[in-house]
């Protein structure tokens, strides 16, 4: 077995923009521990997704600042060539998951969208959708594995900021663990939709048919910004 590279320090495969304002985590206990783990586990051979590389890359693709909706999921894809680091998206070249084939079904039937031919969301985040998960990485073939080894309390640290810094955001907090973080967002400030996971054990519990694309952007032109583009568009 080939022992694969040690890790770079985590902070490394953030972006300056989010380190302002969350340098200070990557120092304390939890985020030490968390390196510890991953980096123990990839010596023991396990394949944990996504790459080091994408872990952030729902951060890197925008700045807190161009952040307009937050769109919360659960943890990474865990099968291979999926994950990439933007929650629900997975890489153009991948088959579309379940979860996503029903956000595209909802797309479609809020706003009309046709269901897009390939499933990466990027083109989401570059108009300041940051398509965060709760957990940021995943081992294979084992969902939920990362829930309790830190990104949990990462991942809140971000709502938080996001939260006490900005305004008139809309947080989409899609199934049980991304409604945990209710308690972090003032909804006198922000626009909070809630609605069951679009997997299809639970899309049908009130994910299908929460209109939640048309009423974000009722809300963000409410308060004069551009809507957002729900057109997932081809990847070059």
């Amino acid at each position: 077995m080939v022992t694969p590279p040690k890790l770079l320090p985590i902070k490394d495969y953030l972006s300056s923009s989010w380190l302002d304002i969350l340098e200070a985590e990557f120092d304390k206990p939890y985020m030490i521990s968390l390196q510890f783990f991953l980096d123990n586990e990839r010596t023991k051979g396990k394949i944990i997704y996504p790459d080091a590389l994408n872990w952030f890359e729902a951060f890197n693709k925008l700045t807190p600042q161009e952040v307009k909706v937050v769109i919360l999921g659960q943890d990474p894809y865990h099968g291979p060539g999926q994950a990439h680091g933007l929650s629900f998206s997975v890489r153009a070249d991948a088959d579309i998951p379940p979860s996503l084939y029903n956000i595209y079904k909802e797309l479609q039937n809020d706003i009309g969208i046709p269901k897009p031919l390939h499933g990466c969301l990027s083109s989401w985040s570059e108009q300041g959708v940051l398509l965060l998960n709760t957990s940021l990485t995943v081992e294979q073939g084992a969902p939920g594995s990362h829930q309790t080894i830190g990104w949990d309390i990462f991942t809140t640290k971000v709502i938080k900021e996001l939260n006490a810094q900005r305004k008139n955001l809309v947080f989409l907090l899609w199934g049980k663990e991304a409604q945990k973080k209710c308690a972090f967002i003032d909804p006198n400030k922000h626009l909070i939709l809630k609605a069951s996971h679009p997997s299809p054990l639970s899309s049908y519990r009130g994910f299908l048919g929460c209109k939640h694309f048309s009423l974000t952007n009722k809300y963000i032109h409410m308060h004069g910004q551009k809507e957002i583009d729900w057109v997932v568009l081809p990847v070059a």
